[in-house]
């Protein structure tokens, strides 16, 4: 099969069209015929080489909606036609122990589906049929990529620091990220607090869900919420007064981090110690969250706000999402 794509040539370079032949279709692969792709900020990492791992030329995309038209002789979970979506990881090593125990997304092997490989900004894609998902019927193509990826990395880092429903949730930033976190905690039941530096998206997130909106000013100290929090959602790349955010959690809260500052964080050791919080990172997640992911967002109507463009304006809507133009995916159309 031929792919009609587009690709980085070099890095920081504009994106062109490209050609590819698809190859042979291994026993446990799929060929999946993409129909919509997000676009995320790692993309523009991977066609920068910011992080000294991108092979050119590249093909972006790791928020893959599409339907499967040809599969492996060994794929016996998937159907021709069935709609699947495919997020940033392509390949674990399967045998370790955090892949024995569903934690794909934490091993050593793990690959990503843009690091040697051919992403989604292109008609066809090739995938290890074990990280395509059958998507449920009530998550629209817009919405699937950026859950794929967004959803699954904010939902799997509030699980992980322990959110189940009841409980007193804080999210630091209501961008691409944060505002699918608002969505996820306070569509499963809890009270949400949001930390933001401006009164828009303050609005925007009480009209998601949010129970609080407490603006920060740049360089300031983060006022008090009216209600302690149990756990706290950092979604923005910035150093952040952490001091302050983690005096607002209560006895045994937990600070997870899905993005920091690139520099070293200060963090002082009474903050941790007298009520006893955790400081985590938390990437992705595996398999079974991103099925639990897609399971839930399908029953409690959770989808992301996208900007929606045709394939063939790829570089406007990068330089929009460079720009943080964008609200708050973006998604292309194939």
């Amino acid at each position: 099969m031929k792919v009609n794509a587009w690709s980085a040539p070099a890095p920081g370079a504009a994106l062109e069209r490209f050609e590819y032949e698809l190859g042979e279709v291994g026993d446990l692969e799929v060929v999946v015929e993409v129909s919509r792709c997000g676009i995320c900020h790692s993309d523009i990492h991977m066609v920068d080489d910011d992080w000294q791992m991108t092979t050119y030329p590249l093909i972006p995309g790791h928020e893959v909606v599409g339907r499967v038209v040809e599969r492996g002789r060994g794929v016996t979970h998937l159907d021709l036609g069935d709609r699947v979506g495919v997020g940033w990881q392509a390949a674990a090593c399967m045998t370790c122990g955090d892949c024995l125990r569903g934690d794909e997304n934490l091993c050593d092997d793990h690959r990503g589906l843009i690091v040697g490989g051919h992403g989604g900004f292109a008609s066809a894609l090739k995938v290890d049929s074990r990280f395509a998902f059958r998507l449920p019927d009530g998550i629209a193509d817009d919405a699937g990529g950026p859950l794929l990826c967004g959803g699954v990395t904010v939902y799997s880092a509030l699980r992980s620091a322990g959110m189940t429903s009841g409980q007193r949730v804080g999210v630091i930033g209501v961008g691409g990220l944060g505002h699918l976190a608002v969505l996820f905690a306070s569509r499963l039941g809890n009270r949400v607090t949001v930390f933001t530096t401006s009164e828009d998206k303050a609005e925007l997130a009480a009209s998601l869900g949010a129970h609080e909106a407490v603006v920060v000013k740049t360089g300031e100290a983060p006022p008090r919420p009216k209600s302690g929090l149990d756990l706290l959602l950092n979604t923005v790349p910035a150093q952040l007064d952490w001091g302050a955010y983690l005096r607002w959690l209560g006895s045994d809260g937990t600070l997870v981090l899905v993005a920091g500052p690139g520099e070293p964080m200060p963090i002082a050791f009474w903050d941790l110690l007298g009520k006893r919080r955790r400081l985590m990172g938390s990437p992705i997640g595996g398999r079974a969250v991103m099925t639990e992911m897609l399971t839930l967002a399908d029953r409690h109507g959770i989808a992301p706000i996208v900007e929606v463009s045709p394939l063939e304006e790829v570089n406007a809507a990068l330089d929009r999402l460079r720009a943080n133009a964008v609200r708050y995916r973006a998604v292309l159309r194939v």
